[in-house]
């Protein structure tokens, strides 16, 4: 396999658990077990940003870059993915805030929904 298309799977892969994680909450108002790997998912974004931890897919980015010659990227996959595209650069708290609000909400109407299918 082309370390080319690695990067592109890490990269790949990346943002669809980012974008599980932030928004599967939702997903649960539908498919209701899935609140559980969501709620994984959610802990480890919060551990990684928190404890500012290197993710293996951005380990095997880097791996795959220094195979073809490049130089690693400084930072994680926020940083070089993320920020500018998705939020402005230097405005991570402000992106940091809206994803606990989404997460939130997901979570509240996911409560909701049980509450609901308990009583009704």
């Amino acid at each position: 396999m082309s370390y080319r298309v690695l990067i592109f799977l890490a990269v790949g892969a990346h943002f669809a658990f980012l974008a599980f994680g932030i928004f599967g909450g939702f997903l649960a108002w539908r498919w209701r077990k899935l609140i559980w790997v969501q709620a994984l998912a959610a802990l480890w974004l919060l551990v990684i940003v928190v404890a500012k931890l290197y993710c293996p897919l951005t380990w095997v980015e880097d791996r795959s870059r220094e195979k073809l010659g490049l130089a690693p990227l400084e930072g994680g996959f926020l940083d070089n993915h993320a920020a500018g595209v998705f939020y402005p650069a230097g405005y991570e708290w402000v992106a940091q805030l809206v994803v606990a609000v989404l997460i939130l909400v997901s979570w509240t109407g996911y409560v909701l929904l049980q509450r609901r299918d308990r009583l009704g």
